[in-house]
């Protein structure tokens, strides 16, 4: 439960119908599995103490004292946990029956939930047997307890401000207006679903949309678990599917047509961080009952996956569709910026990187959308001090089967004066060596599109705007940035894309040796015709870089907990060390180079991560680091590091 991660669980019992003594042994099974894995919440199906096919058994009161002495049963075994419990049964109250979720946690019952909406069409007759749940709250006498009956119920926890949990029911989740809008409008992260939906053709495909669907749209975990093995099959069968989702993300499926129970650590905090950037998402409590719990604060284990590259999916087919989209929206940007500004030539600064490579491919399909002759794309490259053979004849060669117009400026002679006009030594490869040659590169690409009434495209790529590793005034300055919201990993899988889909073979060879190429901003001299300034070597890996920019930005995320997921992440790649090293060179580069993302140029956003001052990151040149570094201290104290 440490940093917001809540370990949760369905289960699905295999029962007998109307047989509640045999049907609570099954429940209490599976309590005891989830103890043993350390669930803290564990929801069951609809009513799985008596069996959800009984038919006009429900009206028996056999069965109903039958149920009630089985939750008895249920509720001993809870004594001495934590664990909190939904239980789905009839209840009757005031000589009606309502098909409901108990709610249970360390002998105690906490409450009871009815179901409000009962379908009665198709294969569906609960209106024979159950009335409609009511929202508003009332106590009722259950096995001695005094404890509050009502849709309109929910259950926070003490320790965990994040967690509040609500209910609903099966059918309650396919009408037009789920409860479950109104308990997440209250505040509810996690909500319930006990169930028993059948089994057609094509169902299972809609039930999933539906509940990784309603997820995303309340911004909660969505605890889905289903009626299975051992109910009636007279005339329909129940698969036991569990899903368990989080803002839209499915985190676990059971296999359909199984028992047992399906586990997932969902994380509130993450949830709660969300809402606060959704200023549409209002909170409303009226009317609403809270009852609160306790849990005992610990740290588990994670069995979440974290994927080491989170802007870009795994799944080849959908990485490819990320990558057509990414590349569309990026060219659509230039292509409606180009065409209001009138501007018929584009310039870029071509250096055989994948930045620049990326740059110019966006360019080569602007132009052909705007049915533009790709001669008007002026490619300039610049060879100076630092510059390969091999980066340089990349770009050379690039622009020539791109059919773009090659121009080749060297800024030796020019930086050589600028030293001296200046008094620096050329020997001394400090920052001023270096940054000398960026900003004399951009003069140069600036006066050029002043030559041809032209735009300068700019190359740099979001995570270098993290890290502030851009020259100010430099290359960190163009008229339009195709690449500023495009983080280094994406990058490199957008210039692999272009070679997997690309038909010229030349083409694509010179793209996939610019991919086996160092990162490198090349302002230092090479050694032996080889770079020698890598720039991770400098800075850190960037996938890691990515990894703690995506946490920290998307989701939030405390240092601690980024710290925590990273290491879990990259168990095996990289030591705990240099994990901590670079999430630290990370803060603060992060908060000392914000001066230079307030100033950026446009450029289209492409993912749900950018860095513009104009819309996703408001933040203040003069920020504070202190409070990111003290936790950083805790970490390097807590681990010896």
């Amino acid at each position: 439960m440490k940093d917001g991660f809540i370990k949760v669980a369905t289960a699905t019992p295999e029962i007998r119908i109307a047989d509640c003594e045999y049907n609570a042994d099954q429940i209490i099974k599976l309590i005891k599995e989830g103890k043993e894995k350390r669930v803290k919440i564990m929801v069951f199906p609809e009513l799985c103490i008596t069996g959800y096919t009984c038919g006009d058994l429900f009206l028996h009161e056999t069965l109903l004292e039958s149920a009630k002495e089985q939750l008895q049963k249920i509720l001993e075994s809870t004594k001495g946990s934590d664990m909190l419990l939904a239980i789905g049964m009839p209840m009757e109250y005031g000589q009606k029956l309502y098909n409901c979720a108990v709610w249970l946690q360390n002998g105690s019952i906490l409450g009871v939930v009815p179901k409000k909406h009962i379908p009665n069409y198709h294969e569906f007759y609960e209106g024979r047997y159950f009335v409609n749940g009511q929202d508003q709250v009332v106590f009722m006498k259950l096995l001695g307890q005094n404890v509050p009956f009502g849709s309109k119920l929910l259950f926070t926890c003490d320790e965990i401000k994040e967690l509040i949990v609500g209910c609903e029911i099966c059918e309650d989740l396919w009408v037009p207006m789920p409860p479950s809008i109104g308990h997440a409008m209250a505040g509810a992260t996690v909500i319930a679903n006990l169930s028993a939906s059948d089994e057609i053709t094509s169902k299972e495909v809609y039930r999933r949309n539906l509940v990784n669907g309603q997820a995303g749209r309340l911004c909660c975990a969505y605890l889905y678990t289903s009626a299975g093995e051992g109910e009636s099959t007279s005339d329909v069968v129940y698969s036991g599917d569990h899903i368990i989702s989080e803002n839209g993300t499915e985190l676990a499926r059971s296999k359909r047509f199984t028992t047992g129970i399906t586990v997932a650590d969902i994380d509130v905090k993450k949830l709660c961080a969300e809402r606060r950037r959704m200023m549409t998402f209002k909170t409303d409590q009226e009317g609403y009952v809270v009852q609160t719990f306790h849990f005992v604060i610990e740290e588990v284990d994670l069995i979440r996956q974290f994927p080491k590259t989170p802007f870009i999916p795994s799944n080849v087919s959908e990485r490819e569709k990320r990558c057509e989209e990414i590349f569309m929206i990026q060219a659509q940007g230039l292509k409606k910026r180009l065409a209001h500004t009138k501007c018929n030539h584009a310039i870029v600064g071509i250096s055989g990187g994948l930045d620049s490579t990326l740059a110019l491919l966006v360019m080569a399909k602007a132009f052909d959308l705007l049915g533009m002759p790709r001669e008007q794309i002026i490619s300039i490259t610049m060879p100076c001090y630092g510059t390969t053979d091999r980066t340089y004849q990349n770009a050379v060669q690039l622009t020539k089967q791109l059919g773009a117009t090659l121009k080749e400026i060297r800024i030796n002679k020019a930086v050589d004066r600028h030293f001296e006009d200046i008094g620096h030594d050329p020997n001394n490869h400090n920052v001023v060596y270096e940054n000398a040659q960026a900003r004399e590169r951009t003069q140069v690409l600036m006066d050029v599109a002043n030559a041809y009434n032209g735009m300068v495209i700019g190359t740099g790529d979001m995570s270098e705007l993290a890290l502030g590793w851009a020259t100010y005034n430099g290359d960190h300055m163009s008229m339009y940035g195709v690449n500023c919201s495009v983080p280094k990993t994406l990058v490199r899988h957008l210039v692999q894309y272009y070679a997997d889909v690309v038909a010229d073979p030349q083409t694509r060879e010179i793209l996939i040796d610019i991919l086996d190429t160092p990162v490198s901003p090349e302002l230092l001299p090479p050694v032996d015709g080889v770079i020698s300034q890598k720039t991770e070597d400098l800075v850190g890996p960037y996938e890691l870089h990515d990894f703690f920019l995506y946490y920290m930005l998307r989701f939030g995320y405390e240092p601690k907990k980024i710290f925590r997921i990273a290491c879990r992440t990259f168990e095996g790649i990289y030591e705990q060390e240099e994990i901590y090293k670079w999430l630290r060179t990370f803060y603060w580069r992060f908060f000392s180079q914000q001066f230079k993302r307030n100033c950026l140029p446009d450029g289209p956003k492409v993912g749900t991560v950018s860095l513009s001052p104009r819309g996703d990151l408001r933040m203040p040149s003069d920020a504070s680091s202190a409070l990111w570094m003290k936790q950083m201290d805790e970490i390097k104290e807590k681990f010896g590091l």
